[in-house]
């Protein structure tokens, strides 16, 4: 199937207060002077993948997102992550394959790339994930087939890791050679010396 007849979109995870980072982490500098978030809608668009951010109601006015970006707001996101997901599904009608990542997992736009690239190609696979020296990594890549899964997280039942272990045995996973598909900033000590590498 041609990538391009495909919907494909991406739910960018940004309404959490960051209490460990101790910061807003949607504002904070990334590569070539741009926002973490501002870097990452810009790497998903060019991997021809549709973003649509949720943020919070402590950082929507400071969106910091190309022009044109969907933003949708999670009122309770102290209600955890799983909050974020379903605020973002409810603006999803439909799609073929959905992106998952978190503001503090900045990926480049070519890992993007090879995960849809993998995904298209074996279209009967419910979740494609990266995969790096035995370690799943992030974001996930889930097929419409999964959506109903989506819909019916909580946190009591451990949100997306649930769908990921229902699913374990058909998950397509895909080799990096790169620890970066495992980033994950969490603190300022992380972020530091994220930023220090990619320098």
């Amino acid at each position: 199937m041609p990538q391009q007849t495909l919907n494909c979109l991406a739910l960018i995870l940004a309404a959490g207060a960051s209490h460990r980072m101790g910061t807003c982490k949607a504002g904070l500098p990334w590569r070539n002077d741009k926002s973490l978030l501002f870097y990452q809608v810009e790497q998903l668009a060019l991997a021809k993948i549709v973003p649509i951010v949720v943020l919070g109601l402590h950082n929507f006015k400071q969106q910091q997102v190309p022009a044109g970006t969907t933003v949708v707001i999670n009122h309770n996101p102290s209600a955890g992550k799983v909050s974020s997901i379903l605020t973002g599904l409810k603006h999803i009608p439909q799609f073929d394959c959905l992106l998952i990542s978190a503001v503090d997992q900045p990926r480049s736009s070519w890992i993007y790339q090879k995960l849809l690239q993998a995904h298209i190609s074996s279209s009967s696979v419910p979740i494609t994930a990266p995969h790096y020296q035995g370690k799943l990594g992030h974001p996930l890549l889930f097929s419409s087939s999964v959506r109903s899964h989506l819909e019916n997280v909580s946190e009591a039942n451990l949100g997306l890791r649930q769908v990921v272990q229902t699913f374990s045995s058909q998950i397509q996973r895909v080799n990096f050679d790169t620890p970066e598909v495992l980033l994950d900033l969490n603190t300022p000590e992380a972020y530091q010396a994220a930023r220090l590498s990619c320098t």
